[in-house]
């Protein structure tokens, strides 16, 4: 027998009982369905965080602070010397609680150690209040305090020029609606104005130009300026004037070619200087651990659908096996060999993991499509840039082709069976 016979002869096979057959591959469209949510589940979130891991930092940077004190016997006394009073920049590039602060010397020991460079503090400004350049309503923002390693997950626009000499900002996309800048291609390009008040409480304002719309954060908020606006609008504020020469942050770039031992030993470094060197990954472990518990413990229940289905299938081939002796026996008596009859029944197995699979595929793709948009839309709607479920082509293939592999191990056992009867005993069997 052909290939191409013996594959044809394995499909119409398996319709030769219908309603078995059906409930094998329901079973088998359950777990399949599953674990192609709970898969586009895992990758959506990763790439909604990894997105905003980016928009935090480059992958080359560590954010480093001063080692927190030990305060297991209690609080520490007030040092002058090493608090940074309103200076700490919040969310996840802040210091650590009961921290200290870095200074000048500090920054002097970064650049000392091997394998850093680019050492720079991370300097904030506060913000009155931004509106668009023709006037209107006024509203409360923030600078990012990462704006100057930071590259925002943008929904118009482009990335701020770090080293320009204009003034540039990138606004999330809710602003521009109360702002009244139109949607978010035809807000790039405007300007639009800042405001500070100095130390003597005048206040002053400032145009920068719109070059980027970004995506509502989860990891990172307010709008990014460039340097030339930071030092501007700190200039105005008269911040360094004002205030002591004490950093929250500083940044360093190592090589982006380091293995994790050469990434340890600069930590190692660091640690040795008074201070706490970690990348914006190492801040966020955390988020990833929970994440990867979730998606998991969620594939566990398509585990046991697929594992239940596994044994419908050996089931259905079994009772296949004892129902067609009769036609096993005259195939093996006409000069059929023992690995055509292996080979015809494990491609039953793997046809009906084929189907069941396909099929379960194509149900979550269609129920979680528009569910993944709906809560874009609703619930979540404030996370922008989320999908929910993020259906990727080679995990849809990578589902397929697992189910298809079981369903083929599963085979096996009723497939042996079948090329193990002799003509003899299968022409006997009543």
């Amino acid at each position: 027998m052909k290939t191409t016979d013996l594959l044809a002869t394995a499909v119409r096979n398996t319709f030769r009982s219908k309603l078995r057959t059906t409930l094998t591959v329901l079973a088998l469209v359950v777990g399949s369905s599953t674990l192609t949510l709970t898969t586009a589940l895992g990758a959506g979130v990763t790439d909604y965080v990894t997105r905003q891991v980016a928009a935090l930092g480059a992958d080359d940077v560590l954010v480093v602070t001063a080692t927190a004190q030990d305060t297991s016997d209690g609080p520490a006394e007030y040092d002058p010397d090493r608090s940074t009073g309103g200076a700490a920049a919040a969310g996840p590039m802040a210091g650590p609680p009961g921290g200290g602060s870095l200074d000048d010397t500090s920054l002097d020991d970064l650049r000392a150690v091997a394998g850093l460079s680019d050492v720079e503090p991370i300097r904030t400004v506060s913000v009155d209040y931004v509106r668009a350049e023709d006037g209107g309503a006024r509203y409360e923002t923030t600078i990012a305090p990462t704006s100057s390693i930071a590259s925002s997950d943008l929904a118009a626009g482009e990335q701020l020029d770090l080293t320009g000499d204009e003034p540039e900002l990138v606004l999330p996309e809710d602003f521009l609606e109360p702002l009244d800048l139109g949607a978010a291609e035809d807000a790039v390009g405007r300007t639009v104005v800042l405001a500070v008040t100095d130390v003597l409480g005048e206040q002053h304002e400032l145009v920068a130009r719109l070059v980027g719309v970004s995506n509502p954060g989860l990891l990172s908020t307010g709008a990014g300026a460039n340097n030339t606006l930071v030092e501007q609008l700190a200039d105005l504020q008269g911040a360094r004037r004002e205030q002591p020469a004490v950093y929250s942050v500083a940044t360093a770039r190592f090589d982006p070619g380091a293995d994790d031992q050469e990434l340890q030993q600069i930590k190692d470094d660091v640690a040795a200087a008074g201070m706490t060197a970690q990348t914006v990954s190492d801040q966020l472990g955390i988020v990833t651990t929970v994440i990867s518990g979730i998606t998991g413990v969620l594939s566990a229940f398509a585990a046991v659908a697929l594992f239940a289905a596994a044994f419908g299938i050996v089931n259905t081939l079994l009772m296949s096996v004892q129902e067609r002796t009769r036609e096993i026996g005259l195939m093996k008596a006409m000069g059929m060999r023992d690995g055509r009859v292996f080979a015809l029944f494990s491609l039953e197995a793997a046809f009906i993991g084929l189907l069941g699979s396909g099929l379960g595929v194509l149900l979550a793709v269609g129920v979680g499509a528009p569910l993944s948009a709906w809560l874009a839309a609703g619930p979540l709607a404030a996370l922008g840039g989320l999908d929910v479920l993020l259906f990727q082509p080679v995990s849809l293939l990578g589902v397929v082709l697992l189910i298809v592999a079981i369903a083929f191990l599963a085979g096996t056992l009723p497939a042996r069976a079948a090329a193990r009867k002799t003509p003899i005993d299968a022409r006997r069997y009543e």
